[in-house]
């Protein structure tokens, strides 16, 4: 269950929406005037066509499953494919990390990034095939092709200016604390703190000669055929551990998840990666608690009560008799 779901999953067809023509998704649209972004949806017809005659690109089907930029085939000049995004204008470094992380992989792990302004808000990016989620991988190997790109991915990130797994930890805090609350509190309050005091002893773990550049968001919607490999895409941006990503992989499909046994899938990605098996499970319940409760807020169902039936499971094999 993605928290930002990905922008650059195949194009699919849909009716077209937005100013002038341009087929922009509805979600998209409503999250630019909740951003109080009218105006670049306005502008974005004249935008598109500038940086398509500046960059030398034919711009093609816009991608219909876009939700916080404008995303739409490019076709250069010399006859390469890309994929122009422009995302919608907004408060914080999320864009500029991005583009760092995308800068700093060079097209290992990642989708190679061709060109960016940051002032226009756009980013040319290397065209894709479909995405994991839309392939009918197995489960567990569908976690086998996260971990390879993931590793793919981890590097040092020598004077990166991106968060900490320590900063990461504090936000997530936060964030299960104030949205458990604004949900009517849906589990006990021992099923939060328990998520906070994993997400704590990671925050004291960190330490910056072991942290790697992560992704952040390695999931099955961020994983995308590259010819006869694949890459992730739109990534969060993170200098941590590296098993912060392998505590995605234990938030995802909750109910296999629960099939499966969870310990039974963080010792595999443990050994699998060489790995701590316990810095992935506590990353695994943090980042599973916040989604469910983002997912429920959201409206995004039935992963998000599915993954807050996860949470309530493993606790309750958790907890002390």
């Amino acid at each position: 269950m993605p928290t930002d779901p990905t922008d650059l999953t195949a194009p699919t067809d849909g009716p077209s929406a937005g100013p002038a023509g341009v087929a922009v998704p509805p979600v998209v649209i409503n999250r630019a005037v909740e951003l109080d972004q009218q105006d670049w949806l306005d502008r974005l017809p004249r935008l598109i066509a500038e940086i398509g005659e500046d960059w030398g690109l034919t711009i093609g089907r816009a991608y219909q499953n876009g939700t916080e930029a404008f995303v739409a085939d490019a076709d250069l000049a010399n006859g390469d494919q890309a994929v122009l995004k422009l995302a919608i204008p907004r408060p914080g470094p999320q864009l500029r990390r991005e583009i760092d992380v995308l800068d700093r992989a060079g097209g290992e792990g990642c989708a190679a990034l061709y060109r960016h302004d940051l002032d226009r808000h756009a980013l040319l990016i290397e065209r894709l095939g479909p995405c994991l989620h839309e392939l009918d991988v197995p489960v567990r190997d569908r976690h086998e092709l996260l971990c390879a790109a993931a590793e793919a991915l981890w590097r040092p990130a020598p004077g990166a200016d991106l968060p900490s797994g320590a900063d990461k930890a504090a936000w997530l805090i936060g964030f299960v604390r104030e949205t458990w609350e604004t949900l009517g509190q849906p589990v006990p309050r021992a099923v939060v703190d328990h998520a906070v005091g994993c997400a704590e002893r990671r925050a004291l773990a960190h330490r910056d000669d072991r942290s790697v550049l992560v992704h952040g968001d390695v999931h099955e919607w961020n994983l995308l055929r590259a010819g006869d490999g694949y890459k992730l895409i739109d990534p969060d941006g993170l200098v941590a551990e590296p098993e912060y990503d392998l505590g995605i992989i234990m938030r995802e499909d909750p109910v296999d998840l629960l099939d499966q046994g969870a310990r039974a899938r963080a010792a595999w990605l443990a050994e699998r990666c060489g790995l701590d098996e316990v810095a992935i499970w506590e990353w695994g319940i943090i980042e599973r608690l916040s989604t469910a409760q983002l997912a429920i807020r959201l409206g995004l169902q039935p992963v998000g009560d599915e993954m807050l039936q996860a949470a309530l499971a493993v606790y309750a094999e958790e907890r002390p008799t």
